[in-house]
């Protein structure tokens, strides 16, 4: 899942970053409302979290401007500002959830797993498909009942697999949720996941769509 943080204090920033990234979410950051209407343009995220209090343009502005080409992008606002004035004009301005600051690391991942739910064709934090149970709260991965070590980038690219079983995942759609920008890359870094993956969970449960990417069925075995 590709998150794009929009927050012009650096050290909150950073460490929200950091503790994103913790959480298995590939994160970029930006610091100005520009930055952020530019960004979702050219390389669109999986869900923006965006701060009201930008220095160049004001959040409520920025989200505005993104609903006009965007309606389906989940935007989580933060704020100081925590009246219900500013709560209302928030929401009326088309964001899906508000956070007023300060809070809890542990309230924004919660809302991040909403939203995430809304995205996903799994509407709960516990995911089943044929052998396999993840669960996304817990950050475990059982197979046949046996919980498997999974290597963090083997866990998120199983997690968008699963949260997207049915649908065909293109390997750069995959890579954008797998990696932030700076992150080294290799050229065959998903077919070694997806490699590695097999060896855990069988061959047959993940597919290859040949020249478009890969997928999950809900009835894999």
């Amino acid at each position: 899942m590709q998150l794009l943080l929009v927050e012009d204090d650096l050290p909150l920033a950073i460490g929200l970053k950091k503790a994103l990234q913790k959480a298995d979410y590939a994160v970029n950051h930006v610091e100005t409302g520009a930055s952020a209407l530019h960004t979702v343009k050219v390389e669109r995220p999986d869900i923006v979290i965006l701060d009201i209090g930008l220095p160049d343009i004001d959040g409520i502005a920025v989200l505005k401007k993104l609903r006009e080409s965007d309606k389906e992008l989940p935007v989580l606002l933060l704020t100081a500002r925590d009246s219900v004035d500013d709560k209302v004009a928030g929401l009326d301005s088309g964001a899906d959830d508000y956070l007023a600051k300060p809070f809890e690391m542990t309230e924004l991942l919660a809302r991040l797993r909403v939203l995430e739910r809304r995205l996903s064709t799994v509407k709960t934090s516990e995911i089943k498909i044929g052998k396999v149970c993840m669960n996304t709260l817990e950050h475990s991965v059982t197979f046949d009942g046996n919980e498997l070590d999974l290597a963090r980038k083997e866990y998120m690219l199983l997690k968008s697999l699963l949260e997207n079983s049915g649908r065909v995942q293109t390997r750069s759609s995959l890579e954008n949720r797998l990696y932030s920008w700076g992150e080294e890359v290799s050229s065959n870094a998903i077919e070694v996941h997806i490699h590695h993956l097999r060896k855990k969970l069988g061959n047959n449960f993940i597919k290859t769509i040949r020249g478009v990417g890969y997928k999950v069925d809900a009835g894999s075995a």
